[in-house]
């Protein structure tokens, strides 16, 4: 098998694939419905894209529509920075603010109007032969390579951010989900690289190279296809933790003015207090909302109190009292035949990985190596 063909049956296998997905997205029921479509047109563009193998052996030449498929590349990346903008916060919506992320999009298409879009046939394949010396074209790479690097920055800004408001105001065990989706963006942005170095090898004297990536990228986008299926099928609640309203406690101390000592350390007795006679941390889902309302404290005086004062973040906070609960529970000898699994779902935790995680941050031991040095 040639590489054209081998390139053709790769390309067939990936949109198959990506189409059925996106299907997938659009028609499964759920209530997640404006981040499945996001990522269902992230999908379907994506396709688009990299099906050019198969439409170049039945176009006869250059065409407006070959060029916009070219420049839907521009689409791509502001679809996946609005997907992970849906997945992060629990109350996003549409706004007409987003339609600033079409720009890159239709600035090259305009690029392209006086000396492709708006010419001849025969001025067309002039324009396409000499791309390489196309000014049009240089720039749509150029400004293609510029959007990766400014998206994929605001990405990981936008996860590390949401990250820290879930830590900073939640205690359940959607943190790995937090870790996975970090892992995908650093793939993603991993192939994107390899799609800039496709680029520069098609624009030299070596763009047979650019073929043999183009392979290669077409593999790792299937890998990454079907890894997101699987993630989405085992766990279709991911995420979705987060009120965009809430600020960070960095942002809460500089709004607010100085706290008396003699309040913080009363309501710091207060919580704990609180803590140990009415044991919230049972609750797997606990938000430090439940807490305020509990306790008739301010969210935001409640949040500076823990995340700073204490220098914990909410999520490290509760889970303290959730290990010592589980502590006392190994130390118990008539409970020495109630399983790990167990104890952890009756303290409050609802993940064996994150449960293990924090008793061996706390403890410097996995609950089983405790349990044996008792």
């Amino acid at each position: 098998m040639d590489k054209m063909n081998l390139l053709s049956v790769v390309t067939i296998i990936s949109l198959f694939i990506s189409f059925f997905l996106a299907f997938f997205l659009l028609t499964v029921k759920t209530e997640h419905k404006t981040s499945n479509r996001i990522f269902a047109f992230f999908l379907i563009i994506t396709a688009i894209d990299t099906s050019e193998p198969l439409i170049s052996q039945f176009s006869d030449g250059p065409s407006n529509l070959g060029i916009l498929r070219t420049t839907i590349a521009f689409l791509q990346i502001p679809a996946f920075y609005l997907y992970i903008l849906s997945v992060c916060y629990s109350d996003f919506k549409w706004k007409p603010k987003y339609l600033v992320h079409l720009l890159p999009f239709l600035i090259v298409n305009l690029a392209f109007v006086p000396r492709f879009y708006a010419v001849d046939l025969d001025s067309k394949i002039n324009f396409i032969v000499n791309r390489q010396n196309m000014i049009e074209l240089k720039f749509n790479h150029w400004l293609l390579h510029f959007q990766i690097l400014i998206y994929f920055t605001a990405v990981f800004l936008l996860l590390r951010k949401a990250k820290k408001l879930y830590l900073e105001n939640n205690s359940g065990g959607s943190l790995n989900s937090y870790n996975w989706l970090f892992q995908l963006t650093s793939v993603l942005a991993v192939l994107y690289l390899i799609v800039i170095l496709k680029n520069i090898f098609k624009f030299s004297d070596y763009s047979y190279v650019s073929d043999w990536i183009k392979i290669g990228i077409l593999v790792l986008q299937l890998f990454i296809i079907c890894w997101y299926l699987y993630k989405a099928l085992n766990d279709p609640g991911l995420f979705r933790n987060i009120d965009s309203k809430l600020k960070l406690v960095s942002e809460i101390i500089l709004e607010e003015k100085k706290i008396e000592p003699e309040i913080l350390n009363e309501d710091l007795l207060k919580l704990k207090k609180y803590m140990i006679d009415e044991k919230p941390f049972l609750n797997p889902a606990l938000t430090i909302q439940d807490i305020s309302k509990e306790m008739n404290v301010p969210v935001r005086e409640l949040s500076v109190l823990i995340n700073h004062q204490l220098g914990q973040h909410f999520y490290d906070f509760v889970n303290t009292y959730r290990i010592e609960n589980a502590m006392e529970i190994l130390k118990d000898a008539t409970k020495s035949k109630v399983t790990i699994l167990e104890i952890l779902y009756e303290v409050g935790f609802n993940s064996k990985s994150s449960f293990n995680t924090a008793f061996k941050k706390q403890t410097g031991n996995t609950p089983t190596e405790y349990r044996k040095t008792l």
